[in-house]
């Protein structure tokens, strides 16, 4: 496969902190005071919305119960409604930022080939997608084009999660923050 010129990663790749100490990744980033660095855009009490570092379009993110699991049904039917009322929340804050033609939305459950690189801690992807978006060069060379920077991206859907019902917005460093009923959250 051929590779595109993308010097933005080169922050991710040579950061100090790489998950150290972390035996999951998706239970360590949001016990940290860095939302915006490590590209947590919104959250409510069970769940939180992750910039995904190797997008396969701009906006691709995922949902994450804070929850270590890999088994959908070890999931309350607390946390089951909070992911859900999130991923609903994300389509909503993508469809207002991005303005996608339709979406692509996966859950990976387990480890292995299911979870990535990530070992049972379910997520899922929620993938914008617009009109001729696969175009000549996956196809023909083997190359995936990405057009936004994730920066860029994080600061668009940030914006747009702030503006929708019952968001919390503490600083533009942090994620923004639902409750699970719609009503302001105290989380942080």
């Amino acid at each position: 496969m051929e590779q595109v010129f993308a010097p933005w990663r080169i922050e991710w790749v040579e950061r100090e902190e790489q998950n150290s100490g972390m035996e999951c990744v998706f239970c360590g980033l949001p016990g940290q005071d860095s939302d915006r660095s490590n590209r947590i855009v919104a959250r409510n009490d069970h769940a939180y919305v992750l910039l995904n570092n190797a997008p396969y379009s701009p906006g691709h993110a995922m949902v994450i119960p804070y929850q270590h699991t890999g088994d959908y049904g070890d999931l309350s039917s607390e946390v089951l409604l909070a992911h859900a009322r999130l991923k609903q929340r994300t389509f909503e804050a993508l469809e207002a930022a991005l303005e996608p033609d339709a979406f692509n939305a996966g859950l990976n459950l387990g480890g292995g080939p299911a979870g990535g690189s990530i070992e049972n801690h379910l997520h899922t992807h929620v993938v914008p997608r617009w009109e001729g978006d696969t175009n000549f060069m996956p196809v023909v060379g083997d190359t995936q084009v990405i057009v936004e920077a994730i920066e860029d991206t994080y600061d668009r859907l940030h914006e747009a999660f702030g503006e929708l019902e019952g968001a919390t917005v503490e600083h533009s460093r942090c994620a923004v923050t639902f409750s699970q009923d719609g009503r302001p959250s105290e989380a942080a």
